[in-house]
């Protein structure tokens, strides 16, 4: 046990390091930030502890507290800063839904077009979410394609669809996650899997389409089901 936490224990360390190196790239006042975080917390509760006459208890817990202010916030702009870098690139969308967590399945690339906008799925406990990417007016259609195709097997399951923008009525890609969790949640746990798996046995569009010219978009993989069976 021991030697196997020394050998995770470089990989966190790395992890934190390239981290804070990526958001340092989108967000150069960083350090400044999580130092100054970091003494005005310890400061006041210092400060509280000479007060009451405790400084080394109220010391020992404002060094707990800065360390878990900072953490806080460098994890909050460290996040803002992935997400401005991710912002705009194609197959964006699809990896915060990757990410999204667990009572979720998601699939992603469902339908695409020529032009490379591109619909995700996610079913769940709210239904169906379609995802779309790209240019608004033709993901639109995407949209409307995909939800007449899917009501021939889940008909009766709740569809929204959210398009990925910073326009308005889109929804922006930092946001993306906490609006799907805000949505009700009308199906039981066998309901979703009964539904993911008959959209599954329905198939992905791309089966029945050629493959659009140019390079796949970043991040992107191949929808299950796909190729190399």
């Amino acid at each position: 046990m021991a030697r196997k936490e020394t050998s995770e224990n470089p990989g966190r360390l790395k992890q934190i390091a390239l981290t804070y190196k990526m958001t340092r790239r989108a967000d150069r006042w960083i350090g400044w930030i999580l130092a100054g975080v970091g003494l005005v917390t310890f400061g006041v509760l210092l400060a509280i502890g000479f007060l009451i006459g405790h400084p080394v208890y109220l010391g020992i817990l404002g060094f707990l507290l800065a360390f878990l202010a900072m953490a806080i916030v460098f994890g909050r702009r460290a996040e803002r800063a992935a997400f401005g870098q991710m912002e705009g690139q194609p197959g964006a969308a699809a990896a915060v839904l990757e990410n999204i967590g667990r009572g979720w399945n998601v699939t992603p690339a469902v339908a695409i077009n020529r032009q490379q906008d591109v619909i995700h799925r996610a079913v769940g406990k709210a239904g169906i979410v379609l995802i779309g990417e790209g240019n608004p007016n033709r993901v639109r259609s995407l949209l409307a394609s995909e939800k007449k195709r899917m009501a021939r097997v889940v008909s009766e399951v709740p569809v929204h669809d959210m398009i990925v923008g910073n326009e308005e009525g889109q929804v922006p890609l930092k946001k993306l996650r906490s609006k799907m969790f805000k949505l009700p949640r009308v199906l039981a746990g066998p309901q979703v899997t009964e539904t993911n798996d008959r959209l599954r046995a329905m198939g992905d569009l791309m089966k029945n389409m050629p493959i659009p010219k140019g390079p796949m978009p970043k991040g992107m993989r191949m929808p299950r089901g796909q190729g190399g069976r």
